[in-house]
């Protein structure tokens, strides 16, 4: 039988743990940790994630601000507000809600980030620092993903672990980091994409898989080995006649054909997903403490 892996259950703790933690620095006089959010134009999903961040912060008593502006916003003035935001001590953290309009180079506002506010990690500082193992902030969903393992106590220490997925935020540094020379980690880790030959075999031998894809159920029972731990990082919005909404959310795994030959999986939603938005507010305390770049 296979054991959930309750990712809004472990979510809550640890907002409880960040709330206490904000509560005793408010206690003794220490800086507030504040985060800052750029939003560019109007994409429907954009402005919900941005609003689950602020309610979350709320929560556990970080401050928040937004920066909201029109999707004609040039390049060059969104560079100068994140420059004007690096120079500004009162706050901690900056990140630049993604996708960008099609005229903003992506890459380039990311690289003007100071590496010290960064706590998306997306900077080439943060995710060079991760790759030789010196403190980094770690980008959200390898980090909630770590954090899940940890809090379920699994064993990485040898294990095969399979990859599907070779993204930048997800695939390329949560490979990095369950092969790093720790716990978790020490893993023997395979990265899966769509040039990979007979990827259902690889992932048959796989003791540990994560599926982050993007593929509405892709993972089948067949790909999937008695006792194998799952993560599902994927998420898509299919139609539904059982939801008031008329749509309901599945990952990349389908789920009720995996789950029975899984020791531990996570569900969607209420899995991964809770612990990349805890994972944020890890990294904004994280820079209000300049634990990392001090």
């Amino acid at each position: 039988m296979y054991k959930l892996i309750e990712g809004k259950k472990i979510a809550d703790q640890v907002k409880a743990e960040i709330k206490q933690e904000v509560s005793d620095i408010r206690e003794k006089g220490g800086k507030i940790p504040h985060l800052a959010a750029i939003l560019v134009g109007h994409d429907g999903a954009s402005e919900t994630y941005v609003a689950y961040k602020q309610k979350d912060c709320s929560q556990v008593g970080i401050e928040s601000t937004l920066f909201h502006y029109e999707d004609d916003l040039s390049e060059a003035d969104l560079l100068a507000k994140i420059e004007e935001i690096n120079r500004n001590e009162e706050i901690d953290g900056l990140i630049v809600q993604l996708p960008l309009p099609e005229h903003i180079s992506e890459q380039k506002v990311i690289e003007h980030i100071n590496p010290g506010k960064d706590v998306d990690g997306f900077h080439p500082v943060n995710v060079g620092r991760m790759v030789i193992g010196l403190p980094a902030y770690i980008s959200a969903t390898p980090a909630g993903i770590l954090e899940l393992i940890k809090r379920y106590k699994i064993d990485t220490v040898g294990k095969t672990c399979v990859i599907i997925g070779r993204s930048n935020i997800v695939g390329k540094p949560l490979s990095i980091l369950l092969s790093q020379k720790k716990y978790p980690g020490n893993a023997t880790v395979t990265v899966c994409h769509s040039r990979t030959k007979d990827l259902a075999l690889t992932a048959r031998n796989a003791d540990i898989i994560v599926a982050a894809l993007g593929q509405a159920e892709f993972l089948k029972s067949d790909m999937v080995k008695e006792g194998a731990v799952v993560f599902d990082v994927g998420i898509t919005r299919v139609p539904s006649e059982n939801t008031k909404s008329g749509w309901k959310l599945i990952g990349d795994v389908k789920f009720d054909e995996v789950a029975p030959k899984a020791s531990f999986i996570t569900p969607v939603p209420g899995g991964v997903g809770p612990m990349t938005r805890v994972a944020l507010l890890k990294n904004t305390l994280l820079a209000a403490k300049k634990e990392i770049y001090s």
